[in-house]
């Protein structure tokens, strides 16, 4: 029930970006050859950051210990994630007799995303506790802007890149930089208190 209810409270996050997204930030036509409106783009990314807000309010909401809420959190905002963006068009497309690589790469874009939105709702997890030691405070912070900003990252290092199957190995790369990193926190924080 728990998930679903992430899943709920990820569709009225999402309502409420693209509703600062349209009230806010117009679509500018004006890129000449190519060229990326830095500060546009950025303060565009900049509303992701209600992502980490909605997910607080989701483990917020979830009772019991760190893990359970985690995987509770996660699955729920990936899940609904999924379904919202990814189902119909896999459904409707890979339907039919023809077989495209496009749906292996979504297919492998959605896993990759479960692992992304699992990290961020560790790393929300992580900034809210107060027995968090001082040095790890500041690397967590800046994972989650790091987690909040993905997509403009991503979309900077991808710019010159052609090649489908070489952005979706730059998105694992990255998510797995950042989950390799979180997972060490968050086994260090469980250790200590007493987790595992």
């Amino acid at each position: 029930w728990k998930c679903v209810q992430a899943g709920g409270i990820y569709v009225l996050t999402q309502l409420c970006k693209m509703l600062l997204l349209a009230t806010f930030f117009p679509t500018t036509e004006s890129n000449m050859h190519g060229q990326i409106d830095m500060f546009g783009e950025w303060l565009k990314a900049t509303v992701d950051l209600a992502d980490l807000a909605g997910l607080y309010l989701v483990l917020a909401g979830i009772p019991g210990k760190g893990h359970a809420k985690l995987l509770t959190a996660g699955l729920g905002w990936a899940g609904a994630e999924a379904v919202l963006t990814r189902f119909l068009p896999l459904w409707v497309g890979a339907r039919g007799a023809e077989f495209h690589w496009k749906y292996i790469q979504k297919s492998l874009e959605s896993n990759i995303n479960l692992v992304q939105h699992i990290t961020t709702s560790t790393l929300v997890w992580l900034w809210s506790r107060h027995d968090l030691t001082r040095s790890a405070v500041p690397v967590v912070s800046v994972m989650l802007l790091l987690s909040s900003y993905r997509g403009l990252i991503v979309d900077l290092a991808i710019s010159s890149s052609v090649n489908t199957w070489m952005i979706l190995a730059i998105r694992a790369i990255y998510t797995l930089c950042l989950s390799l990193t979180t997972l060490k926190i968050y086994a260090g924080i469980a250790a200590s208190i007493g987790i595992f």
